[in-house]
């Protein structure tokens, strides 16, 4: 048993298996896959390809919140539930706050640079206080500051989940208050998900959602913090499909469970139980999949993996190149504990090389953030693509809208027809020029880029 786990996921792979928590992260993909539900009609010389013919990218930031240094708080909770061990961390030692200067430095360097992804926000972290009561040891005016800068700041280039509600002890959300049973059974990290409902879970995830709700901070989609899950994986999927739509609204929830980190494992990520696909209240979640480890710096300040695991200098090599070659979103995994690294700013420095060696290969990519990536997956999926008999025309039905919605076509596509509207297509000379309104002629085939519209559309060949 290590001592010293490099991330909590990693870590749940070696002690979980005894409790079958760490299976699903990426050793058995048939507990990862989750009940598709409906798939429509869709014509065997249409093909739905990457947004705008790119490469989606990202970066997946777990264990951050406002203020709060979650593992600071997180390290004796962990502790104590395994009875001391592996836990020999020196975390009093560790800042228990990490500055929103930081978070501005961040988010302003990753702004300037195109990044996008998905940034968590435990919303009562590590039991410390709830973001819509207080933080104990802060003032309301720097949480009030706080908040703000993660709305004006964070919120235009990332998602923001919550990570469970404490991603320490499990709440109850009767009282408010931790349960007094402080064992693995009662840890969010842990066995709590194991045997409980749909509904159980589902009012969970609507406890933590709920508190961003009330700071403002919108949200479509959850993470889960450790094992939380993983013995209730069709249960935690239709949970966050209930509670995200439940307290959002949000057309496609989605969550971020799992990761492969190696291997030829796809990690598209995975449109699950579509239902109503042709009715006024179309449903589906999706489950975003990670393809790397944390190599920025581990939760808990361990020694990172560094930039070569994600791209090596000569830009040939790294797990970021592999995904990129097939095809597949790349979408990386990080801690915030990590990224700042008590202060040192290990893992940024990481991220900001592997950035620009990732924008020096050009190759055709795209940020995106998470809700992004899972409502193309969803357009992706669940759009019927018919082509008509005489092949002059397709006809596109869309249960969910969708931006730089791209198809491989038989012929050039002139326009797009929907809702009484009507968009002439215009020639690009080059992929790379690619965008909504266009169409690129790809030898055999064309490709075409459009904002899809929700319900009926099509599209006019020429």
């Amino acid at each position: 048993m290590s001592t010293q786990p490099e991330t909590q996921r990693e870590f749940l792979k070696t002690i979980g298996r005894g409790l079958g928590l760490g299976a699903a992260l990426r050793s058995a993909p048939a507990l990862i896959a989750q009940t598709p539900g409906d798939r429509p009609q869709r014509s065997g010389q249409i093909t739905v390809l990457n947004p705008r013919d790119r490469i989606p990218v990202g970066l997946i930031i777990d264990d951050s919140s406002c203020l709060v240094n979650v593992n600071h708080f997180a390290v004796p909770q962990f502790a104590e539930a395994w009875g001391g061990k592996p836990y020999t961390h020196n975390w009093r030692d560790w800042p228990r706050e990490i500055p929103d200067a930081f978070v501005r430095r961040f988010g302003e360097w990753c702004a300037e640079h195109g990044v996008k992804g998905k940034y968590s926000i435990v919303p009562y972290p590590a039991c410390v206080g709830r973001l819509d009561r207080g933080l104990p040891g802060w003032s309301q005016r720097e949480l009030r500051e706080s908040l703000d800068l993660v709305r004006t700041v964070m919120m235009p280039n990332w998602d923001i989940h919550p990570e469970m509600v404490t991603h320490t002890r499990v709440i109850d959300i009767k009282t408010g208050h931790p349960y007094e049973d402080h064992s693995l059974k009662f840890m969010e990290n842990w066995e709590w998900t194991t045997g409980r409902s749909t509904d159980e879970i589902a009012d969970y995830l609507a406890y933590a959602l709920r508190i961003l709700r009330n700071v403002g901070l919108p949200c479509e989609g959850v993470t889960t913090p450790g094992g939380f899950g993983n013995r209730a994986l069709p249960q935690l999927a239709q949970a966050t499909l209930q509670s995200v739509r439940d307290v959002f609204k949000a057309d496609i929830p989605h969550y971020f469970r799992h990761l492969y980190d190696k291997g030829n494992e796809s990690v598209a990520p995975r449109v699950e139980y579509a239902s109503g696909l042709q009715t006024a209240d179309p449903r589906c979640v999706v489950s975003i999949i990670a393809c790397t480890g944390d190599w920025t710096g581990g939760w808990d300040n361990t020694p990172p993996g560094g930039v070569d695991k994600f791209i090596t200098p000569d830009l040939q090599s790294g797990r970021l190149v592999d995904v990129i070659k097939r095809g597949e979103p790349a979408l990386m995994l990080a801690h915030w504990t990590g990224i700042h690294f008590n202060g040192e700013e290990v893992g940024f420095k990481i991220f900001k090389e592997v950035v620009r060696r990732l924008h020096e290969r050009r190759d055709p990519i795209i940020w995106m953030k998470l809700n992004e990536v899972a409502r193309y997956w969803a357009a992706k999926e669940l759009t019927s693509t018919q082509l008509s008999a005489n092949g002059d025309s397709v006809r596109l039905i869309a249960p969910f809208a969708c931006k730089d919605f791209t198809l491989s076509l038989p012929k050039r596509a002139v326009r797009l027809e929907a809702q009484g509207q009507v968009t002439p297509l215009q020639e690009t000379a080059s992929r790379a020029f690619l965008k909504a309104g266009a169409w690129h002629n790809a030898g055999n085939s064309t490709i075409v880029c459009v904002d899809l519209p929700k319900g009926e559309s099509k599209l006019i060949l020429g």
